[in-house]
């Protein structure tokens, strides 16, 4: 068999498993070179914790909609819930750093109850969608841009649609899906009269499971204008439908924001306007495919394209793991969750000593 058709069957074959298997939880020990009568009461203590934080939506249980409630109990379950391991989206958003409204590490853990544990949690998109600049041809009136576009989960190519944006100059184009075998290649067209920082969205669709949708951005430079890392104008915020926007440089003007998902796109309108901040109302679409929202502004007189996924992830929450926590009985839960119809890879863990 090709090693193509071997990779791809591979993959399709672990796409399944993930699906099947999607509901279902799995743990290992971080440390194995704990040894002793105590380790397997406390790997089964923190298994239960850790499932009980994904199906529990805490207390009060819509604490995640309202940006100014702590938790009284921490919960991650969406309360109106249809099935086990589906997480609400404003939960999630409220454990991301960047957001406005997030609840800090201290509020979890005393919310947590666990005054001896540590507590770290990452949830991540299901697959992985890695964007690299492959050629620029550079022509009189146009700069062509090749992107190099790879889907893989742990070095296996996934075979999946492609559904990509392009969005510059304050504005997005959408272009027509493609099928891709783990690696495909895409390109744009610019035209050499305008200079711009531009955004590149692509959305990647599992050939066998439409749940398993990831995504993946890529700024770049067009024209004498240099790329800025995404988060050097806008501060941006969704939570409970709305998107939120804090100006944090002071020649910064947004202008629109759009919503992409793989299979939708359209323009949010604005709610409130203020001189350092506005709202928008984020529309909810059918169909899984996480959401990318685009903020579009002006740099004095350079345009700009900044972003924000909702739910807000990748997300890494609680302090990082050093060592003294691999070496003291510290445990890692693995899940698969679903949020909105779409699959997530989340992993806990617990143990060690608290922050």
């Amino acid at each position: 068999m090709p090693t193509a058709s071997v990779d791809t069957f591979f993959a399709c074959s672990l796409m399944i498993i993930v699906v099947l298997s999607a509901m279902a939880a799995t743990s290992k020990i971080l440390n194995p070179y704990v040894e002793n009568s105590e380790t397997p009461n406390m790997k089964e203590k923190y298994s239960e914790i850790s499932k009980n934080l994904l199906l529990y939506a805490g207390e009060p249980s819509g604490w995640g909609h309202n940006g100014q409630t702590k938790p009284a109990r921490f919960g991650l379950a969406d309360d109106a819930h249809e099935m086990p391991y589906e997480l609400d989206i404003d939960k999630v958003c409220r454990l991301n750093s960047m957001n406005a409204f997030a609840v800090d590490y201290a509020d979890v853990q005393e919310a947590l109850r666990l005054p001896d544990a540590s507590f770290h949690l990452q949830i991540k998109p299901i697959f992985n969608v890695t964007i690299s600049l492959a050629e620029t041809f550079v022509e009189s009136s146009n700069t062509t841009y090749e992107f190099q576009i790879i889907t893989e989960k742990d070095g296996a190519p996934i075979p999946a649609y492609l559904k990509w944006y392009l969005v510059v100059n304050n504005q997005a184009d959408s272009y027509e899906p493609e099928f891709s075998e783990g690696t495909s290649f895409v390109s744009v067209t610019l035209s050499n009269s305008i200079s711009c920082s531009a955004l590149l969205v692509v959305f990647a669709r599992h050939v066998y499971a439409a749940a398993a949708t990831s995504f993946g951005t890529f700024q770049f430079e067009h024209g004498s204008v240099a790329s800025f890392p995404n988060g050097t104008f806008l501060r941006l915020s969704p939570l409970n439908n709305s998107l939120n926007i804090s100006i944090i440089h002071p020649d910064a003007y947004p202008s629109d924001a759009y919503a992409l998902t793989f299979d939708y796109s359209c323009t949010l309108v604005q709610t409130i306007n203020e001189s350092q901040s506005a709202t928008y109302e984020i529309k909810r679409f059918i169909g899984a495919s996480p959401m990318v929202i685009v903020s579009t502004g002006w740099n004095s007189t350079v345009s700009f394209a900044e972003w924000v996924s909702y739910p807000q992830v990748p997300l890494l929450f609680g302090t990082v793991l050093s060592v003294s926590h691999s070496l003291s009985n510290t445990y890692a839960y693995s899940f698969t969750v679903i949020m909105d119809s779409v699959f997530y890879d989340c992993t806990i863990w617990l143990g060690g000593t608290a922050d």
